[in-house]
């Protein structure tokens, strides 16, 4: 029997006898088992780590989370407007816009009698400012034009020292620009523009001031003031001072004047009643403005808008007095709410108020040679016109 057949034969033999050590035996196959059994748990492992681990590396990342607003207790609050401030002064460089009155310097294009205008909007008296002359008064229309007043020839105003003035004043152009008035000695010349006829009314005195109120005329000489119909002449006294009397508002009830003046220190604000038998009055406020500012004396006409009033004067700041200033004033109060600060070393009186334009703002002289806007709410100042040396009156009321 060969060698291979023989290990065979042995073999088959030795599988039916059972071990000498069944014990051994038994732990032997207890640690072949626990070992299948570490290895394959650790297989599981590896591979839940690895199909994990390529999960998360292939998942798209998660957007960032929504971004929470606090939300407050009560709704929020607008930015508040700012306030203008109450002591404004002109910039250094002033702009032109080329509104209608920049045309007020040109030369003339035609005279009244050919072409009366359906309304004006000012008058304007050339000055020599070299020699004092004086010019024919001119008219310019809302068509833009510039006619000569050939259909009268004022004479100048004077007083009973022998004082003369030109004879176009502030307050000469009616607000709605139809009609301009002149005060003469011993009468009254009435123009109507739309017409180019002349009415002269007799009137005692050395007659310098003259405005409108409302339909009606205010005419007066050093210290009485008439209140006149420019119709028929008919006048009578009325008991307000000719140098400090407001222009009125034009949609103000008739006889409801302001005057606005007094010496300083006293200021004063005094409005009269449409009766004209009872008034009341009060010193002129300053507690609006900066501690130091206020107004030491006024000049020129007073010009009232609403509740509103303006007038040019001497003003002192909080560094210096003696500045030339416009104040802004409420006229119900009295209270200056307002100032434009012109500094100092001016013309002397160079900023006289000549009225209100339609948006609310002031018109002032910024003499010599010049016109100004001021928008006391927004603090805007624009020049109107520059180089118009003599005497302007506005359709401002």
């Amino acid at each position: 029997m060969r060698e291979e057949e023989l290990h065979r034969l042995l073999t088959v033999a030795a599988e039916d006898v059972r071990p000498a050590h069944p014990a051994a035996a038994g732990w032997e196959r207890a640690r072949r088992v626990r070992r299948a059994r570490r290895a394959a748990g650790a297989a599981a492992l590896v591979v839940a780590l690895l199909t994990g681990g390529t999960a998360l590396a292939l998942r798209p990342a998660d957007p960032p989370p929504p971004a929470t607003t606090a939300t407050p207790d009560r709704s929020p609050v607008p930015h508040p407007v700012p306030v203008p401030v109450p002591v404004q002064t002109i910039p250094a460089d002033l702009a032109y816009p080329g509104r209608p009155l920049g045309r007020l310097g040109d030369p003339v294009g035609a005279t009244l009698s050919a072409r009366p205008v359906r309304r004006a909007l000012a008058l304007y008296q050339p000055i020599d400012p070299e020699t004092t002359v004086k010019g024919r008064i001119r008219v310019l229309g809302d068509d833009g034009l510039v006619r000569d007043l050939d259909v009268v020839t004022p004479a100048p105003t004077r007083d009973a020292g022998g004082n003369e003035a030109a004879p176009l004043k502030s307050g000469s152009l009616s607000p709605d620009g139809r009609t301009a008035a002149f005060a003469q000695t011993d009468e009254v010349i009435v123009v109507d523009l739309t017409t180019a006829a002349v009415r002269r009314h007799p009137l005692r005195g050395y007659l310098e001031h003259v405005l409108w109120s409302g339909s009606r005329l205010l005419v007066g000489d050093e210290d009485t003031m008439y209140d006149m119909d420019p119709h028929t002449g008919t006048s009578r006294k009325i008991p307000v001072s000719p140098w400090d009397v407001v222009a009125p508002d034009p949609t103000a009830p008739p006889n409801a004047l302001l005057e606005l003046g007094g010496t300083p220190p006293s200021l004063t604000r005094v409005r009269w009643s449409g009766d004209e038998t009872d008034r009341d009055s009060g010193p002129v406020g300053f507690r609006a403005l900066p501690r130091g500012h206020r107004v030491d004396e006024f000049y020129g006409r007073g010009w009232q808008r609403g509740e509103r009033m303006s007038r040019a004067g001497w003003i002192t700041t909080d560094t210096m007095g003696g500045r030339e200033g416009v104040a802004l004033l409420n006229a119900e109060t009295g209270v200056v709410t307002h100032l434009l600060d012109l500094g100092r070393d001016r013309w002397k009186g160079c900023c006289e108020v000549l009225g209100w334009d339609r948006d609310g703002a002031v018109l002032l002289r910024h003499g010599p040679g010049g016109l100004l806007r001021w928008q006391p709410e927004t603090g805007e100042v624009t020049g109107v016109v520059q180089d118009l040396h003599g005497q302007v009156s506005l359709a401002a009321g």
